[in-house]
């Protein structure tokens, strides 16, 4: 069974906790991990990129030079392609990259996921999370007293906590997210994976 540090809030190892089997002891599915991140990626692309072709560029329809006689190539707009300043050929234009793939294969990858960073001991469990005002200076003295300092983290609660968002949210390198929200991508992009005692039961309850 695949296990992971526990710290209290002030970074002292207090002793191990053992992860669920069904989520963190599984096989890692290269192949759905795969389609999950490149689903996750194309969904935040915009789309927005746009070239004008030769029916929208800003010019008169009127031919520039006469026909014959004038030694040059003949041509009938201004808004050519072959023209500076003329419509662009084969040019981006407004498309939605969005696409998706089966819930199941989502539940997949997030458990491929998180069996990955427990195999790789790349995750570690807080107990005590607790604070009345935001305090950032409290979270950087845990981290690095955890020994995650200039690591790429991913915080997780079991739900939303305005005053743990304020607090992390201007830590280089440290990203929020409630156990609901938890996504393949998001995980493998983190060199560690910290959640508090709550969200690894929420977790649990969630996915397995």
């Amino acid at each position: 069974m695949a296990q992971a540090n526990l710290y209290d809030f002030t970074g002292d190892l207090k002793g191990t906790v053992d992860l669920p089997e069904s989520l963190f002891g599984g096989p890692v599915n290269r192949s759905v991990l795969y389609d999950a991140v490149r689903m996750y990626m194309a969904n935040r692309r915009s789309g927005t990129a746009k070239t004008k072709d030769r029916g929208e560029v800003s010019y008169s329809n009127v031919k520039p030079y006469r026909q014959k006689g004038t030694g040059r190539a003949r041509a009938g707009r201004r808004s050519s392609p072959i023209w500076r300043k003329g419509g662009v050929v084969f040019g981006p234009h407004l498309r939605d990259y969005r696409f998706a793939v089966p819930k199941k294969v989502k539940r997949l990858a997030l458990k491929s996921a998180l069996a990955d960073k427990g195999g790789s001991a790349g995750i570690v469990v807080v107990d005590g999370v607790s604070m009345e005002a935001p305090k950032t200076k409290r979270f950087a003295e845990f981290f690095s007293a955890a020994g995650l300092g200039g690591k790429k983290i991913l915080f997780v609660t079991a739900g939303f906590d305005e005053t743990v968002y304020r607090s992390v949210r201007n830590l280089h390198g440290v990203e929020f997210m409630t156990a609901g929200d938890m996504n393949a991508y998001e995980i493998l992009r983190a060199d560690a994976l910290v959640l508090t005692k709550d969200a690894l039961t929420r977790i649990e309850e969630v996915f397995a």
